[in-house]
């Protein structure tokens, strides 16, 4: 091919980089667009101000249920005063979120009414990647208490900055060791000041007295404690009895100062939370938040009709005669702006939930008008700006005349008094437009999914070809590119340049064109060395026999990798995919488990220990013991090797590659700090360990020896480059010490235990490769001067080989990232380390685990010989 290893490498690197970006582009590209008009409700809003209260992180159950008191083990229900407004004044529901269930994501649906790409998080979920509109944004004036995560990103979003106002306690306040109903409280003290200041502040008195005034209190503190505690634990259910009290201080309080009947109340969440104390997926437990209305405007209970239980969710929360309204989460906004009277938000997908509005049908059906209007010329707008672009564009079929048609006919039966029929064909219209909205984000999938996908697949009929020339033709085969060929290379990749460019696409967009045009050109080039190479694979399969053996073999192989990607939905698959492995030792015959007895019972044993690991509980509670026995194993591994490696080494090691005794001395010194780091590290757990069940924070030396521990442990193995011993058992264990500390400090339970047994099964599986190699084949010796090298062309078992490779590495990727992927937020990981963890260092630590752990097991994986 005339392409060296090294250049194949760099170019598959470069490749899979620009093509990861694809996600991006595919799925994660603003919905947002700018230049739409405002819509208003005309109409006297009920309501001259608003409270909005978002529990970040409480969950809908949790809120609902009754729970042992936490203080007085009395079981009641922890939050009398938000649950008397269910009963008796307002409307309730559950809100459901959607992915990622983060606090900026959901904030944003909340208050602007839509849901965000989760490109934010480049931002920390802080600050906006794309400036949008809010109800903040259009209300009079906006007072806002609580984290400095949240608050800054709607008042620096806001047309007019001094229209947000916004009281934020101090980053270090948000810290998991101390007692997070602190940060609640402090939100409602201050609420409290504001009012109390407004005695003694004519000008603050008469800017609160204003209509269309919106309060937004936010309460970090179950957020927070079900980060540490879990959400089942007496901490997350104390702050749910601070939230309740708070809130029904801040009403009396409300109330005493207006006097009138004007003001609603929203209560909600912007996610949930799950039973091991992390959020971000879309598990139930995550998307499903409370929602309760009520004051001005706001529906009283429904229990002449009390639907919405059927699916069984609120069975326990004693509220089946009252009507349960679920909406999802941007609905809110909408709602908000309809109960004070101001514009909808311009980038608000939300459907306006009337049923939460007392309201005459008029007026609804006026609300539900300037709902689907609003929508509607979102749609406008995003199908103007796709049309002045977009080569042979095709409007939404559902939506002719961009909806004016069905504004005219609507408009039509509000003239009539016809306002039943009118809010029916509103909400039918705000759906249509919804459809029209996701059809033109979704305009350009297929063209750039094709390309991705004749990317995908011309990388792997490259990388294949490389494989076949190289290792099996051994670089005979002359490859020639034919005139023709490169003429209509290049003018397909002209041709999709000036697509892109024509269409404005992405810059990103001529990577994704120029890959599969290089790609498939060398796949046609050298076609006729892939299908040399194949024969040449199959050169001694000639018999029906042998045929019906490769396709049985090719059939089972093909299941095994289904079988891998639906593991990843049902966890239990991979647990039959090591029972299976077990008997591996007697597909190679009787003779051969004679002949390694102990090897072939260690490996069945193995796997099945392997197998367990997917039987386990995923919702996990700190369990320092386990901790300590992953530990303890670890650091018996490494004393071991410490002890015994020279026996094991110079028993398996030809004289002429056996390192001289200071050399070893070398080695043994750096591999004893390496098994200092693990046993540090278990110190430094423990010691974490008790701080915090004491509630006593973590001492600033703690997190010290804790980081140092952790950033020495991944260093020290570089040393052994002084020194280097070519032996893969040597390798193995490098790695493996270089990641204990790692698995010690960063987990909760049983992970450093699977790492352990991990390990063992890497090394098993190398030495059963050796065995049935040896048995099975033999090395064609080649020379180079005088050198002597063995090497081997590749044969059909190697598929073998790849197949275990990539099953070892989806395992380690599936138990090692399902256990360790939100670490960040359990005490596991961010309380030893570092107790004020922010977003953007969640993320990286988040990072940093995962990319550590691949790339250990890759590691591990790459340098067997």
């Amino acid at each position: 091919m005339g392409l060296s290893r090294r250049a194949v490498l760099l170019i598959g690197t470069i490749f899979h980089i620009c093509f990861l970006r694809s996600i991006f582009d595919i799925y994660f590209v603003t919905p947002l667009v700018h230049g739409m008009q405002h819509h208003r409700v005309e109409a006297e809003a009920p309501a001259k101000r608003l409270f909005l209260v978002v529990g970040d992180g409480l969950r809908a159950d949790k809120l609902y249920q009754s729970h042992d008191d936490p203080d007085t083990d009395e079981h009641r229900y922890l939050a009398p005063f938000i649950r008397s407004k269910v009963l008796n004044e307002g409307t309730f529901g559950v809100s459901h979120t959607r992915v990622p269930t983060e606090s900026r994501p959901g904030h944003v649906a909340i208050i602007a009414g839509f849901y965000e790409d989760v490109s934010a998080v480049t931002k920390g979920w802080k600050m906006n990647p794309v400036n949008f509109d809010s109800v903040f944004n259009q209300s009079r004036h906006t007072w806002s208490f609580g984290s400095p995560d949240i608050l800054p990103m709607f008042a620096h979003g806001a047309s007019d900055e001094d229209r947000v106002e916004t009281w934020m306690y101090a980053e270090e306040e948000e810290d998991f060791s101390k007692d997070a109903t602190a940060l609640d409280t402090w939100v409602f003290d201050h609420v409290s000041d504001l009012f109390h200041n407004a005695s003694s502040n004519p000008v603050l008195d008469a800017a609160l007295r204003q209509d269309q005034n919106v309060f937004f209190l936010h309460l970090l503190g179950c957020d927070t404690t079900g980060h540490a505690y879990r959400p089942y634990s007496k901490e997350y259910l104390r702050n749910i009895k601070v939230v309740d009290e708070g809130v029904e201080a801040t009403v009396k309080l409300v109330n005493d100062f207006y006097g009138d009947d004007k003001t609603a109340w929203i209560f909600t969440a912007d996610h949930g939370m799950s039973d091991f104390g992390s959020h971000g997926d879309g598990h139930p437990d995550n998307t499903r938040t409370p929602i309760v209305a009520w004051g001005a405007g706001v529906a009283k209970p429904d229990t002449a009709n009390p639907i919405g239980h059927d699916d069984g969710f609120s069975d326990d929360w004693g509220l089946s005669a009252v009507r349960r309204n679920d909406i999802n989460q941007a609905d809110i906004a909408p709602l908000m702006a309809s109960l004070i009277g101001i514009n909808y938000p311009v980038n608000s997908v939300g459907e306006l939930p009337l049923q939460f509005i007392d309201a005459e049908p008029a007026v609804k059906a006026e609300m539900a008008f300037v709902n689907a209007k609003q929508i509607v010329e979102q749609y406008r707008v995003k199908h103007m700006a796709k049309a002045a672009t977009e080569l042979a564009y095709k409007p939404f079929p559902l939506l002719e005349e961009e909806g004016q048609s069905d504004i005219e006919r609507i408009q039509g039966l509000v003239d009539a008094e016809q306002y039943e029929q009118a809010t029916d064909e509103c909400l039918q219209l705000a759906e249509k437009a919804l459809a029209g909205l996701k059809y033109l984000q979704r305009y350009d999938w297929l063209f750039l999914r094709s390309l991705v996908t004749a990317g995908y697949l011309g990388w792997i009929v490259f990388a294949f070809t490389y494989v076949m020339n190289e290792y099996v033709l051994h670089d005979r085969f002359q490859i020639k590119r034919p005139i023709a060929l490169k003429l209509f290379s290049m003018a397909s990749f002209t041709a999709l340049c000036a697509l892109i460019w024509v269409q404005q696409m992405p810059a990103s967009y001529y990577a994704y064109a120029f890959f599969p045009v290089l790609f498939w050109q060398e796949a046609i080039a050298t076609r006729d060395a892939l299908f040399l190479g194949l024969r040449q694979l199959l050169d001694k399969v000639s018999s029906p026999l042998s045929y019906l053996s490769v396709l049985a073999k090719t059939i089972l192989y093909i299941g095994l990798l289904e079988a891998m990607v639906f593991g990843y939905f049902q966890r239990l698959v991979f647990s039959a995919c090591f029972i299976f492995a077990s008997v591996w030792p007697l597909s190679r015959g009787v003779t051969f488990v004679k002949q390694h007895k102990l090897l072939s019972f260690a490996w069945a044993a193995l796997c099945l220990v392997m197998s367990t690991f997917t039987t386990l509980n995923v919702v996990k509670q700190e369990d320092e013991r386990q901790i300590m026995v992953g530990g303890g194993l670890m650091l018996a591994i490494g004393c071991i090797y410490l002890l015994f490696s020279n026996r094991v080494l110079h028993a398996s090691s030809k004289p002429s590659v056996r390192n001289n005794q200071k050399e070893d001395a070398f080695t043994r010194t750096i591999i004893g700090v390496q098994v200092g780091l693990v046993a540090l590290a278990m110190v430094v757990t423990h010691s974490s360990v008790q701080s915090l069940r004491a509630k006593q924070g973590l001492p600033f030396g703690t997190q010290v020896v804790g980081w140092a521990t952790l950033i020495a442990s991944l260093m020290v193995p570089f040393l052994h480059v002084m020194r280097p011993k070519h032996h893969y058992l040597h390798r193995l264990v490098i790695i493996f010490l270089a990641f204990s500390p790692t698995f010690i400090i960063l987990t909760i339970s049983y992970e450093g235990i699977f790492y352990v047994v991990f390990f063992a099964m890497l090394s098993l599986w190398v030495e059963m490769e050796g065995a049935v190699f040896k048995a099975g084949q033999k090395g064609v010796v080649s020379k180079s001067g005088a050198n002597a090298k063995k090497s081997r062309q590749l044969t059909l078992g190697d598929t073998r080989i790849a197949l275990f490779f990539f099953f070892l590495i989806q395992v380690a990727f599936f138990w090692d990232g399902e256990y360790c992927f939100d670490l960040v937020f359990l005490v596991g990981l961010g309380l030893p380390v570092d107790s004020g963890v922010q977003p953007v260092q969640h993320g990286s630590l988040t990072a940093i685990q995962a990319a550590y752990s691949v790339r250990g097991d890759f590691c591990e994986l790459g340098y067997l010989e």
